[in-house]
């Protein structure tokens, strides 16, 4: 467990394993533990970097941040990890929000990326039906200031996950009851919920990246909001859509399952 000084910022890492470099960013959850479960099931081929993201847990904030800019910086510190860490591009994976913050990383630092694996982004800005999802996220939020977080988080899966997912994300909560736990979800509620899905990402860019990029969705997500925009961004750069097992949380669902394909996945892809 180590901590690295960023501008605006304290980031908790942990690093375990030996092999290439393998960063995983947690979504809506933003801390790096959720991940702990798939990264022991990883470290045989790959050293796995888990993190919490700024704000998250045990990453505090230091002074006044960018409200602006929060996926930027979200992914500058991505790219300040990577360089304290390695002086090889390194292999990223993200979930989620994670992912969006990945696919960010990846426009603005991508020397620093071998690969970056994108599960499941809900960029809703890519989708035809976006100013519906902007309307929901707005109710749920509005739900989270006068109903609290639990109820708004019960809201928030009931609309984009499947029963499997709602059941994991409800079993978290209760275990997770801690100091942190509806801390993390007020920190999502307010800064990311309403905003990560609204990125207008530079897809010219993107493009440019497109043999550093891999877009993976569940199995059980195909007729799910959560993978409609990979399927969209797949048929804007002309290639395959990967699925691994499980849904939009396969890697808690379906451990070993998913831990396989990814690493199935990435043998595939010359390191």
């Amino acid at each position: 467990m180590s901590i690295l000084h960023v501008p605006g910022a304290q980031l908790f890492y942990e690093v375990s394993g030996s092999g290439p470099l393998l960063l995983l960013i947690p979504g809506a959850a933003g801390t790096g533990a959720v991940f702990h479960k798939l990264a022991f099931s990883l470290i045989s081929r790959y050293q796995v970097v888990i993190y919490d993201r700024r704000g998250f847990s045990h990453s505090p904030l230091d002074g006044p941040q960018d409200d602006a800019h929060r996926l930027q910086t979200d992914a500058d510190d991505v790219r300040r990890l990577l360089e304290h860490l390695t002086d090889q591009p390194a292999i990223v994976f993200g979930n989620s929000s994670g992912a969006i913050v990945a696919l960010t990383a990846l426009i603005q630092s991508p020397r620093h990326m071998h690969k970056v694996v994108a599960h499941e982004p809900p960029l809703v800005a890519l989708m035809p039906d976006a100013a519906y999802w902007w309307g929901v996220f707005e109710r749920i939020y509005d739900s989270s200031r006068k109903n609290g977080i639990p109820k708004a988080m019960h809201q928030f899966t009931s609309r984009i996950m499947g029963k499997e997912e709602r059941q994991i994300i409800e079993r978290l909560m209760k275990e997770q009851a801690n100091e942190f736990a509806l801390a993390n979800a007020a920190y999502w509620m307010e800064y990311e919920l309403r905003q990560y899905p609204r990125a207008q990402l530079d897809l010219d860019a993107l493009a440019t990246y497109a043999n550093q990029l891999v877009l993976v969705s569940g199995s059980n997500s195909r007729q799910q909001m959560t993978a409609q925009p990979n399927q969209l961004l797949a048929e804007r750069f002309g290639f395959d859509l990967s699925e691994v097992p499980g849904g939009h949380l396969g890697f808690l669902s379906h451990l070993a399952p998913f831990a396989n394909a990814l690493m199935s996945l990435l043998r595939r892809e010359p390191l």
